[in-house]
């Protein structure tokens, strides 16, 4: 485990989901592979070419999704959002799940508040007003992942690092920094994203 963490935390990573994956509401093994220039790449039906450095990264599950997977109390503000800011909606839904697990009114003990866990510092420069107010938060947090996304040149795992750890700290490190909270909330929006790609 270890090991990993250490060669995750010296490449820069690309998340690509691959136009193969199942249907939705169908699920399948996937397997990761790093090659030589630090790319990290997916597949969920490795053959006999496939290079034999692909590991498995999540398991298919064999039973049905749980309930929160089809939660749809947002959809429409994140389907709005989504569009409004050039963000695939699955993945907005993801940061979602990740931050707050949908709970409007959370608050985190560094004091990150709502959906999107966005932190009072950021609230005039994303124009958010009321931090509680689930269109508002849904948009500031959007907008500002945006930002964080064209920052970082359209590197999700890096762009998703820097809304968790902060922008400076991946200019720092160069890499997702080598932060337990970090590398895992990165993991989970990542497992998050493909499972609701493909619902």
């Amino acid at each position: 485990m270890k090991g990993c963490r250490k060669k995750i935390l010296k490449i820069y990573i690309i998340f690509t989901i691959i136009s193969a994956f199942p249907a939705a509401g169908a699920f399948a093994d996937i397997y990761r592979y790093i090659d030589e220039n630090g790319v990290m790449h997916f597949t969920n039906a490795p053959t006999s070419s496939t290079p034999r450095e692909y590991k498995l990264f999540l398991r298919e599950r064999t039973h049905p999704a749980p309930s929160w997977y089809y939660g749809k109390k947002y959809d429409d503000l994140i389907s709005e959002a989504s569009k409004r800011h050039g963000i695939s909606f699955p993945l907005l839904k993801a940061i979602i799940k990740a931050e707050s697990d949908f709970d409007p009114q959370a608050v985190s003990k560094k004091g990150a508040m709502g959906l999107m866990q966005i932190m009072p510092q950021n609230f005039k420069l994303l124009g958010l007003d009321d931090p509680f107010d689930p269109t508002q938060n849904i948009n500031a947090g959007a907008r500002y992942f945006k930002q964080l996304y064209n920052r970082f040149g359209g590197k999700l795992a890096l762009s998703l690092a820097a809304y968790n750890a902060g922008p400076s700290a991946v200019d720092h490190y160069q890499t997702i920094p080598p932060y337990e909270e970090t590398e895992e909330y990165v993991r989970r929006v990542l497992k998050y994203y493909y499972n609701y790609k493909n619902l």
